[in-house]
């Protein structure tokens, strides 16, 4: 199986080895743990003349007895795919095509759906839609299955072909048959391709004083764009009692984009450590001062559609006793992949490292189990037939409030928004119920001097 990028890249660390000591300091410093195996210490692995001859063999036999000719160029193509492919769902082989495919991905630019992607055992499996983009809106989901693309099955044999179909030029027509999650009835699901020009970080306020903050993917603008409108939010409306980190369906991107994110919400701490066999892929990123909240409650919305780079936000602010972790158990993609340049138009992506959470856990194929867990859930509104006394101002001669002079709304408590907010989206509005909680316990600190730049 092998893990494909169609809305972002998943990659955690996506510079060279060679370079990777060049990080910026706001980054984070590099420590390397003691723990971390050495390469020269591994016993000598000596590759099997045996092998050599096979493989001689085997090339020989395809290009001279496959029942169509196979050039030289694409068996020594498959044959490195093959290889690579073999080691995980994360390490490929990228060509000229590839490379530019990760440099859309990456800065959120390419045509398409707006959808990532992971081929298991000859199907594509969707990890999450990115928000408004054809898929979000024909409602795709995370755990879907796309079991054709245009009428044509997809299967072991054209898995590539059929992943490669669902990029195109902007206004061509695609059709999905896509099989729900827990479903056994596929559905036809038309898009329409668009140029994918994702904004990864949305703000705005839900109730006067709380902040809802959504990051869609981590692309390398993400944390600046999460600085500049957060604060222009807290510049309009003032300081926030609490926020809302929604992460939901948040396939990941870039490690320095989640660490840049996890640290505008902590003052100090570690985000995250790496572990490889090679000295350059041990690095340690520490929190530096200047909470753009100024230690008001976070609560952070995660699902089965969180990966990667998201769990890595997740994981820091919860280690750190930042944040209330409210959903269901991440993805668990806890490896790190670097890209290794072999010429200009050809490069090697590899899982060179795992990635710790503070508290040195790994979250490779378990995922981020929540604090608070909340299923995938769906609310209406329930019926009730009037009722004609419903409070003492209902009752006849009552006395009236002293207060009702000045024209408040006695019967406005909430509780209309508070329905609307959870048949729209029940789990945001069960976080915003955790969050007022958290602030009424919440002693605002004085106001802090402005904090340094983190960039």
């Amino acid at each position: 199986m092998r893990f494909s990028t169609l809305s972002l890249a998943v990659l955690l660390l996506a510079t060279p080895l060679a370079q990777a000591q060049t990080a910026p300091a706001s980054s984070g410093s590099k420590t390397p743990p003691a723990s971390a195996p050495a390469a020269a210490a591994s016993a000598p692995d000596r590759l099997d003349l045996d092998d050599i001859r096979n493989f001689s063999r085997v090339y020989e036999i395809v290009r001279q007895a496959y029942v169509e000719p196979v050039d030289n160029k694409t068996l020594m193509k498959a044959a490195i795919s093959g290889m690579l492919s073999g080691l995980d769902p994360h390490s490929e082989y990228l060509d000229k095509d590839g490379l530019a495919e990760l440099n859309e991905d990456t800065t959120g630019q390419y045509g398409g759906l707006g959808i990532e992607v992971l081929q298991v055992d000859g199907t594509l499996r969707i990890i999450a839609p990115i928000d408004d983009t054809p898929a979000s809106r024909g409602g795709i989901k995370p755990g879907d299955t796309i079991i054709k693309v245009n009428g044509k099955p997809v299967d072991s044999e054209n898995i590539d072909e059929m992943f490669k179909e669902l990029r195109g030029d902007p206004g061509s027509k695609i059709t999905l048959t896509i099989l729900h999650e827990k479903s056994d009835k596929p559905i036809d699901i038309p898009l329409v391709r668009e140029r994918i020009s994702v904004t990864s970080v949305k703000v705005r306020e839900l109730e006067p004083g709380y902040a809802y903050v959504r990051v869609s993917q981590f692309q390398d603008d993400t944390a600046a764009d999460l600085e500049k409108k957060l604060g222009e939010l807290i510049r309009k409306n003032g300081p926030q009692k609490g926020a809302i980190l929604d992460l939901r369906s948040n396939p990941g991107g870039l490690l320095t984009a989640a660490v840049g994110v996890s640290d505008d919400f902590l003052n100090s701490g570690t985000i995250v450590t790496t572990r490889g066999r090679l000295q350059d892929a041990n690095l340690s990123f520490e929190a530096h001062p200047g909470d753009l909240l100024n230690g008001a409650p976070m609560v952070v919305l995660v699902d089965n559609g969180t990966a990667s780079a998201a769990e890595i936000v997740s994981g820091a602010l919860k280690d750190n006793h930042r944040a209330l972790i409210i959903g269901r158990r991440t993805f668990g993609k806890g490896v790190v992949q670097t890209v290794l340049p072999l010429d200009n138009d050809h490069a090697v992506k590899i899982t060179t490292a795992r990635y710790y959470t503070p508290n040195g856990t790994s979250i490779q194929a378990e995922g981020i189990k929540p604090d608070i867990a909340l299923a995938d859930l769906a609310v209406n509104k329930a019926d009730s037939a009037p009722v004609l006394v419903s409070s003492e101002a209902d009752l006849p001669n009552h006395l009236a409030n002293e207060d009702s002079k000045l024209g408040k709304d006695i019967d406005n408590d909430g509780s209309a928004e508070n329905a609307k907010l959870a048949t729209q989206d029940y789990a945001l509005s069960q976080a915003l119920n955790v969050l007022k909680g958290l602030a009424l316990n919440h002693v605002a600190p004085a106001a802090p001097s402005p904090p340094p730049s983190k960039h």
